[in-house]
């Protein structure tokens, strides 16, 4: 369920206190563990490093992300590929496919140039 309009959103006061009177260039990363905190317009442009169970991921708050939570840009589980050797030996033939490809358009561009 959202949150109710009379009560607003939640910003954790403690973030917004360590935001409060400050440039966002000069601050450096703002440690939180607040991941239910609403990313609020007064938060734009600070860099926050949101505690994922683990460790801080660093994230520079945008205009568009104004109005999500924190934890929603520092991700908790980690993908862990499926495959083994023959996956391994496909993935670098694409990519020594893609490398030639990329040579060779510029090939012809560096020819034209001449």
């Amino acid at each position: 369920m959202t949150r109710s309009s009379k009560k607003g959103p939640y910003v954790d006061e403690r973030v917004i206190a360590k935001v409060a009177g400050k440039k966002p260039l000069e601050t450096g990363v703002i440690k939180t563990w607040s991941r239910a905190c609403v990313i609020a317009p007064e938060m734009v442009g600070f860099t926050f490093g949101v505690h994922n169970g683990k460790t801080h991921i660093e994230v520079l708050v945008s205009e568009d992300m104004v109005g999500h939570r924190l934890g929603e840009f520092s991700l908790t589980r980690k993908f862990v590929k499926h495959g083994g050797k023959m996956q391994k030996e496909l993935e670098q033939k694409k990519k020594e496919g893609e490398i030639a490809a990329a040579q060779a358009a510029k090939a012809p561009a560096a020819e034209s140039k001449k």
